[in-house]
């Protein structure tokens, strides 16, 4: 079947998702387990979190070649929905902005089950770091797509 992708993340029409126009430049899928549920059976807003950052940090790290890059802020983050034992969420991630010694990104994570959405953060800042530990400049003001900047040691 052949679908029309649109700039809409989601279409209410055919309620899919464009996985090609949605805006986000960085994809991860996570399988929901029993290790990554609260309480109430629903998945831990603390795992969640857990799984942006590290994405974050790695997105963070490819875009400014240096794997001295750290969360420096995230702004609200606004929990939409949920999801349950064996849904399967996908993570993306757009820069928004390149500063000096910083990305700045927004993210979003959806139910690929459901196709609802479960969270939306508009600002998670990484900066990069010099061995010290001082903000150091990395010279990008653009995304790369390819692994042409990540840091050897």
């Amino acid at each position: 079947m052949l679908r029309s992708m649109t700039t809409d993340p989601f279409s209410p029409h055919t309620q899919e998702f464009s996985v090609v126009d949605d805006g986000m430049n960085f994809h991860t899928r996570k399988w929901i387990k029993p290790e990554d549920l609260n309480a109430h059976g629903t998945l831990f807003g603390g795992a969640l979190l857990r799984w942006i950052d590290e994405e974050a940090a790695i997105y963070a790290i490819m875009q400014m070649g240096n794997h001295r890059t750290v969360t420096k802020l995230m702004s609200e983050i606004n929990f939409v929905s949920s999801a349950v034992q064996g849904d399967m969420i996908e993570m993306g991630l757009k820069a928004t902005h390149f500063g000096r010694t910083s990305l700045t990104m927004r993210a979003e994570v959806r139910n690929m089950i459901t196709r609802n959405l479960i969270l939306t953060i508009e600002k998670i800042v990484f900066v990069s770091l010099d061995a010290d530990g001082n903000p150091q400049p990395h010279g990008y003001d653009d995304i790369t797509y390819k692994r042409d900047r990540l840091p050897l040691r």
